[in-house]
């Protein structure tokens, strides 16, 4: 099997490395809340999975009908604290982790790393956020959601950065990365490539569909800029929603 990254959309990529199949946040449906995919999705192919990995309990993060559609047996890492509330719902394979640990998939290494980024839900659940780090023939960098924060540069010998650059809607709260901040993260992660995600999916519902809204593509044309400017050594790649990249 080839190694090879999927972007289905906000933070939920398939990343196969070594024949093993990880998704991170999986957030499939067409309708979240207030929230409205802009295009339709493929989410076949997603069978036999080998972990899920969940950054952070926010709802655009962690989403249970989501997670019901890949079935109950899936493994699910997730941050320590949001286990009680995966298992309450019926799934039987999760791993809780904080900052530091690993876990081992298949013949990779998943390695939980900081983020910074405020992470509750309504009724209780509370965990940190996390990134993580799979490691293989190959090392693919998942931030989840997070704002810059020192330590990134210590991260080191990436292969690959799935670099968040926006979020859902025409404003960022704290604890994310706009455009110019995220090429500034690709200073300091300095991977071999960077895949742009977190961008371009959901719309408000009480957004204008006159025309689809300047934040659904202005973003990526603004990391473009600004990586070109502050990271120039590192390789983009543009996924549209359902792309495929071989690695």
């Amino acid at each position: 099997m080839a190694d090879r990254l999927r972007w289905l959309g906000h933070a939920t990529v398939l990343v196969e490395l070594d024949g093993v199949r990880l998704l991170t946040d999986p957030l499939l449906r067409p309708r979240v809340l207030h929230l409205r995919r802009a295009a339709p999705l493929d989410t076949s192919g997603l069978e036999g999975l080998d972990a899920v990995l969940v950054s952070h309990v926010h709802y655009d993060h962690l989403d249970l009908p989501s997670l019901k559609r890949l079935g109950r047996d899936v493994r699910l890492v997730v941050p320590k604290g949001a286990g009680p509330l995966v298992r309450s719902r019926g799934f039987r394979s999760v791993d809780e982790v904080v900052a530091g640990d690993a876990v081992r998939v298949g013949s990779a290494l998943v390695r939980a790393v900081p983020a910074e980024h405020d992470s509750s839900r309504v009724l209780g659940t509370s965990s940190p956020a996390l990134g993580y780090v799979v490691e293989g023939s190959r090392r693919v960098y998942f931030p989840g959601d997070t704002d810059l924060y020192p330590g990134m540069a210590e991260l080191g010998g990436l292969d690959v950065g799935l670099v968040p650059i926006w979020g859902w809607g025409p404003s960022l709260g704290p604890g994310h990365l706009d455009p110019r901040r995220a090429a500034e993260a690709l200073a300091l992660i300095r991977p071999r490539l960077a895949v742009p995600i977190h961008w371009g999916t959901y719309y408000p519902l009480q957004s204008t569909r006159l025309k689809p809204p300047s934040f659904l593509a202005e973003p990526v044309r603004e990391f473009e800029r600004a990586a070109a400017e502050l990271a120039p050594d590192v390789e983009l790649r543009v996924l549209p929603v359902g792309g495929e990249l071989s690695l």
